[in-house]
């Protein structure tokens, strides 16, 4: 059975892709789970200089899912690259680094930073964050600001570079297409929806940040639809993910036209979720008599 995917010039041997913010920098989850086994993982966000994040409470758990407002908290670049990625080169896994700013320029100094470090496969730009106060889905919601910064990110890089779109815009599919227009390798979606929680006690916001970012089952209908609409909009391959706590969830994301799918949330409850996902996808290959991964991505697009 072959699952190889080529995710914008990636290529992994399986489709299932560990998400940013929920997956720490890999090492964490070593004693849990067979790094090795693994489509790729992509790192927490990391910053030029360190992010202290937002002030708590921080996390809070709703109907079939949580709120989060983290704010990208990190040790920044310096640290990322002298402590956390040699403790990654430990396995052999797909290394994709995420990274946040407050300017395209930042971005652009971070991919330049990255370029010469060994052992990274790709960046994730991370411009939809909805829980912090400047870069983040300020960058990822304007076509043009898109363009602009995915341009220049692959002006200082030969690395690919997959932006994450931001849920919180009117038309996903023309944000995706801006990106591809600038020469983006890939997509990754989708980011959190933005929300908030409110104690009735209280009668304050629960979370320091007043917002922060849904995620869990519940935004699973919403990210597969705007899969759905981006596959049908570009040529280049989708990182879909959102809400995927099964096996079942993750088939719906290949057919919808993602090449690739990222577990986030759900790892909370079940740490080998990613493994169980990869074999339901073998399993369903075989019973339906796939193959090859290419023959189920975007098959149920009309």
């Amino acid at each position: 059975m072959d699952t190889q995917v080529n995710l914008g010039g990636i290529k992994l041997v399986n489709p299932v892709v560990m998400a940013s913010g929920t997956f720490g920098y890999g090492f964490e989850y070593e004693a849990l789970i067979d790094l090795e086994k693994i489509g790729a993982i992509i790192t927490k966000a990391t910053t030029k200089e360190p992010w202290v994040g937002n002030r708590p409470p921080r996390i809070i758990e709703t109907p079939c899912g949580m709120l989060n407002a983290i704010g990208l908290e990190n040790p920044g670049v310096k640290v990322f690259l002298e402590e956390y990625l040699p403790a990654l080169h430990r396995h052999r896994t797909i290394i994709i680094v995420n990274i946040a700013g407050k300017t395209i320029e930042e971005y652009a100094e971070l991919a330049s930073i990255l370029e010469t470090a060994k052992g990274i496969h790709g960046i994730e730009l991370n411009i939809s964050c909805p829980n912090v106060d400047a870069g983040g889905m300020h960058l990822g919601t304007d076509p043009d600001l898109v363009y602009e910064m995915v341009k220049l990110v692959k002006g200082n890089t030969n690395l690919p570079v997959i932006p994450k779109l931001s849920p919180n815009v009117a038309d996903i599919a023309e944000i995706a297409k801006a990106a591809e227009s600038a020469g983006a390798d890939a997509v990754s979606m989708i980011n959190t929806l933005q929300g908030m929680a409110i104690d009735i006690e209280t009668k304050r916001p629960v979370l320091g940040n007043i917002f922060g970012g849904l995620s869990g089952p519940a935004i699973k209908p919403i990210a597969l639809r705007m899969v759905y609409q981006v596959y049908k909009a570009v040529r280049i391959p989708i990182l879909g993910g959102g809400g995927i706590i099964s096996p079942k969830d993750a088939i719906e994301f290949l057919l919808a036209g993602a090449s690739a799918v990222t577990v986030g949330t759900g790892t909370f409850v079940n740490p080998k979720l990613a493994i169980e996902i990869k074999s339901g996808i073998i399993d369903y290959m075989a019973q339906n008599g796939y193959k090859c991964l290419h023959e189920v991505i975007g098959a149920a697009v009309l």
